[in-house]
This record gives C-alpha cells, sequence and structure tokens, in this order.
C-alpha cells in the first residue's frame, strides 16, 4: 500500500508540454523516498500538456484557463497536510521538501516560500533575483515563481486563491497578512527560467510588473490590469491616474 502524501505538488501549466517531462523527473528526484502526489492542473481545454505527461502516477487535471482556478482546481484534488504550488519554469532547491516540512513544524508559521534565482549568467538577472529577495523578505510576500507552500487546512480554511486574472500570489500573501498570521521566506533560491525577462525585455519586465501592482494596491481591478499585460503600461498608468483624479 503506498503511504499517504505528506506534500501535495500543484502544478498550474499551460502549453507546457516541451518541458512537463523534465519538470516531473526533478520533482521526483527532489521528492526521494518522500511520499509526495504531483497534480498537474491545465488550462488548455484540449489538455495539450496533459497528453505529453508519461509518469502513471501524476494526477491529470482539465481546469478553466488561470493560475488561481488551476490551483485551486489541484488544491481540491490534493490528499497531502501541506499544499506547494509550483510553476512549470521553476525548479526546486536541493533537499527542498524536507526544508518545508521542516519550517512548518513551528507551529507560528502557515507556509512560505524560497527566495529567488533565475537560471541566468547575466549580471543584470542576478541583480533582479538579488532585489527581488530582498523585496519579499521585508514585505513577506512572495511571488509564485518561488514555490509557494501553505498547510492545506489553512488554505482551505481562507477559501484558497482568488480567481483573478493577476496577482493571486500577493493577493493570498496580502490576505494572510490581514488575518495576522505568518510565513517564513526560506534561504534555499527557487530557480526560475528567464523566459518572462528575456522576451520583454528585463528593465521593462520590472518596471512593468511593478507598476501593476502598484496600481492593484492603488484600487485597479486585476481585470482592468490583465487587460493591458501587453506592453502598453505606461499608458494605462496615466490613463488610470487620470481616471482617478477626475472623480
Amino acid at each position: 500500500m503506498n503511504k499517504p502524501a505528506v506534500i501535495s505538488i500543484i502544478v498550474p501549466v499551460l502549453n507546457e508540454g516541451e518541458r512537463i517531462g523534465e519538470l516531473l523527473r526533478h520533482v521526483r528526484e527532489r521528492a526521494g523516498r518522500l511520499p509526495v502526489e504531483i497534480i498537474v492542473a491545465d488550462g488548455d481545454p484540449d489538455g495539450s500538456t496533459l497528453k505529453e505527461i508519461r509518469d502513471i502516477n501524476v494526477i491529470s487535471l482539465r481546469s478553466p484557463r488561470g493560475r488561481g482556478a488551476q490551483m485551486n482546481r489541484g488544491a481540491e484534488r490534493a490528499t497531502g497536510s501541506i499544499l506547494l504550488f509550483l510553476h512549470a519554469d521553476t525548479l526546486l532547491p536541493g533537499n527542498a521538501f524536507n526544508e518545508i516540512m521542516d519550517a512548518l513544524d513551528d507551529a507560528r508559521f502557515v507556509g512560505g516560500a524560497f527566495d529567488l534565482g533565475i537560471d541566468s549568467g547575466r549580471f543584470l538577472m542576478r541583480l533582479i533575483a538579488r532585489c527581488a529577495s530582498l523585496k519579499h523578505r521585508l514585505t513577506r510576500v512572495p511571488y509564485g515563481d518561488q514555490a509557494i507552500f501553505i498547510r492545506a487546512d489553512f488554505f482551505r480554511t481562507i477559501g484558497g486563491y482568488r480567481e483573478m486574472p493577476l496577482f493571486e500570489d500577493v493577493e493570498l500573501m496580502r490576505r494572510i497578512k490581514k488575518l495576522g498570521k505568518k510565513i517564513i521566506i526560506l534561504g534555499r533560491r527557487t530557480i526560475t527560467s528567464p523566459r518572462k525577462w528575456e522576451r520583454d525585455g528585463a528593465l521593462y519586465t520590472i518596471f512593468r510588473n511593478w507598476s501593476l501592482q502598484a496600481l492593484h494596491l492603488m484600487g485597479a481591478s486585476p481585470g482592468f490590469l490583465a487587460r493591458h499585460y501587453d506592453g502598453r503600461t505606461c499608458r494605462i498608468i496615466c490613463r488610470f491616474h487620470r481616471k482617478q483624479a477626475g472623480k
């Protein structure tokens, strides 16, 4: 008989067929003999990523598109006492699972994340990762590519992720803070793909992400921001400020 899972790893995917096999092998290697379960929630109605999965022990789900929705569908199926939300382009540090369990042995913490690393030798990318890690340690609001983990019972008690187009990770962490609960940022680093920075440009991506998050905190809806995530950040900031000034 298989041992019950200690940690459920939930992977939201969309068009990740080329890399899903490598990611699943990586997770299995990191887990070793630890009983874990892997749940892949595909936002593609055709299940294109699921068709590339060869690991028969993976739980494969179709879900409405959107990371919040996909991660919630995965959490509904999860049996582990700890939920680990892992992006498809992010790798875990060595001994990650034992570090997560050790961290949550401390009753003060309901969840946490790792520091951020970017898979690039470029100085700018290393600087981005360092600055992001410092920011997240100060604010205690990590992003999803830092491999967020949380106690399953607590996650369900607070209603899971909000199913919103952007910032579902930020919203969850801010809600946890408002409840007076604590998370921990572990010192080991995830390694995430630099593709989003390379595709749009590193400096622009930082400016866009921080600007959109600032607008979100000012009251702009995630739907409004998601419609302008494709390169029009400067214009949309001006438009939002004019709208606020006219009220």
